[in-house]
Formats: structure tokens, sequence, C-alpha cells
């Protein structure tokens, strides 16, 4: 593999899969998202994909084994492009499966991009995202909102909050993100790949952060 490598840290809420679809646009680098990953080996069927399915459907988390298995099967197919992993890795054993992977292929991270973003900011933005029923657009009711109230401008159809998005969860996901992901902050930081960004302001203003990092890491 080849190309600029990338890892977006943030919590819930900072704008991880936006900026993530940005860049894409921008540098043509594959999205690595572990939600479509998952959701892609289970509708394959692949022997991960069933594993995976059988945690998802209990509403349980999918091991760490199944997981780093699932993006291995994922890096393999990006070729020379390079990557943007968003919500992987998670904890510091992923990072660490993701670090001998990378080995493997002869490849490194260039830059693991942290999007900061004040908790108050967070919940805003969550509370208020609405998620189409049958695309799956997202939309936000501040920031982004649909031309019709509860209706997709892509397909019609109908807008609903998410679970993860109601205040409770919210709160529960920010704590999950403090004792499991904040720690990879660190172990980043000690490798000289970690450059944290705020992310507290609209999309353009932080992708334009975004893309002085890239530049910085001699891939434009």
């Amino acid at each position: 593999m080849g190309g600029v490598n990338l890892v977006i840290l943030g919590p819930p809420g900072a704008g991880k899969g936006t900026m993530a679809g940005m860049i894409h646009n921008r540098y043509g680098l594959a999205v690595l998202s572990t939600g479509d990953m998952l959701r892609d080996a289970v509708k394959k069927g692949t022997e991960l994909g069933k594993k995976a399915s059988g945690y998802m459907d209990k509403g349980e988390l999918v091991p760490d084994d199944v997981v780093v298995g699932i993006v291995r099967e994922s890096l393999e197919g990006t070729a020379d492009g390079g990557f943007v992993l968003d919500g992987f890795p998670r904890t510091r054993a992923q990072a660490e499966s993701l670090d001998t992977m990378l080995e493997n292929e002869d490849t490194r991270l260039d830059a693991v991009i942290n999007l900061e973003v004040p908790r108050e900011v967070l919940i805003q933005r969550l509370s208020r995202r609405r998620q189409c029923s049958e695309c799956g657009k997202i939309y936000h009711l501040d920031n982004m909102p649909p031309a019709r109230e509860g209706v997709c401008d892509s397909c019609g159809g109908k807008l609903y909050q998410r679970n993860d998005d109601k205040p409770r969860t919210i709160e529960v996901r920010l704590k999950e993100y403090r004792d499991n992901t904040l720690e990879l902050v660190d172990y980043y930081r000690k490798k000289g790949l970690l450059k944290s960004v705020d992310a507290s302001g609209n999309a353009d203003a932080t992708f334009a952060l975004l893309e002085e990092i890239i530049s910085s890491v001699g891939h434009e």
C-alpha cells in the first residue's frame, strides 16, 4: 500500500465521518469506517461477518479479534491509494494490532488526526442529528436541515433520531470514549504522529486545518 495513510480520532459528534468523506472527495483516499466495514462483511456473509453478526444482532460489542480481522481484510483492498480509518482503532490493543498489520504490509501511518470539540458542543450536535430511515443520510436540524421537516431530501424517507443520539445515550458514549479511546491520544503523541485540530467550528473551517496537515506530511 502507498499514498497517505491516516487515522481520525475524536469523540462521538466530533465530525469524524464528515471529515473522512471530505478527505476522500479531495484526495481520493479510501475511507474505512468500522461501521461500514462490519455491515459490509455481514452483507457479504464472510466468516468474520457471520461472527460479527452474532454479536451485532444481540446489541453487543464485536470482539477485538473479529474487528481487527475485518479491518485487515479491508486494508488489503486499498491497494496503493492510501486510506483514512474512521472508528478504528478504539483501544490500545486495536492500535497495536494496526501497527502489526501495517508493518506486515510494509507501510505505516502518516498522521493521526485528533478532532477536539468541547463537551457541550458535542451534546448539541448529537442531540440535533437526524438520519434517514431509508438511505441513511445524516441531517442536522440547525446546521444541515432537510428542505421538508422530517423528510429526506435524497429519497423521501422518514427522518428519525437514532438511539445513539438521545441525551442519556450520548452521556454513555462520551464516557465510553473517555474510558477506552482517549488513551490513544497519548499513544500516538508518543509516536510523534498526533495532530490535534480544533473541530468546534463548521466543517469547512475544520477541513481547511486538515488540508494543512495532509500537506505537511508530504502528500498533496
